[in-house]
C-alpha cells in the first residue's frame, strides 16, 4: 500500500539556525521557509537525492509543534511520511486493518499541495506516520 519514503519531518526550535547548520554544515539544498497556518508550522525542506528532510517549526502558541518541543526542547523527530497512490483508498484499508486515523479522518492539504492523513502512533510502534497522495 505505502509507497517511497516522501520525508522525515523534525521539528526544530531554531528554523533558521536548522536551516543554516543542513545549508552549510551539511551542503544540503534547503528550501525558503514557507508558512503553513492551517497546521500551525512553518516548515523548510531540505531537498536529498531520495527523500526531504521537513524542519518544522511551530506557528503560534497552539501548535502541535510548540507541545512537541515543550516535551523536547531540543527538538528531534517528529513524523514519518510515506506516499499512497489513493488516500481514501489508503484510509479505509487502514481502518479496516484496525488503524485510527487522527484528527476528524478527513484529508487536509499538506505542506506540499496534497491531501495528506496523520495515523495515530500507538498503532505504528510509537511513530507518528503521515500519508500524502502521490
Amino acid at each position: 500500500m505505502i509507497g517511497k519514503l516522501n520525508h522525515v519531518a523534525i521539528a526544530v526550535p531554531d528554523l533558521d539556525k536548522a536551516t543554516r547548520t543542513y545549508r552549510e554544515t551539511l551542503g544540503a539544498r534547503v528550501s525558503a521557509p514557507q508558512l503553513e497556518p492551517e497546521h500551525g508550522v512553518t516548515v523548510a525542506f531540505v531537498e536529498l537525492a531520495n527523500t526531504k528532510i521537513e524542519l518544522l517549526h511551530p506557528l503560534g502558541d497552539n501548535s502541535p509543534i510548540a507541545k512537541f518541543l515543550a516535551r523536547n526542547p531540543d527538538g528531534g523527530v517528529h513524523h514519518l511520511c510515506y506516499e499512497v497512490d489513493d488516500i481514501v483508498a489508503a484510509r479505509e484499508k487502514l481502518r479496516a486493518l484496525g488503524a485510527r486515523v487522527l484528527g476528524d479522518g478527513e484529508p487536509k492539504i499538506g505542506a506540499h499541495g496534497k491531501p495528506v492523513l496523520f495515523l495515530n502512533p500507538k498503532d505504528f510502534s510509537g511513530a507518528l506516520i503521515e500519508i500524502e497522495q502521490a
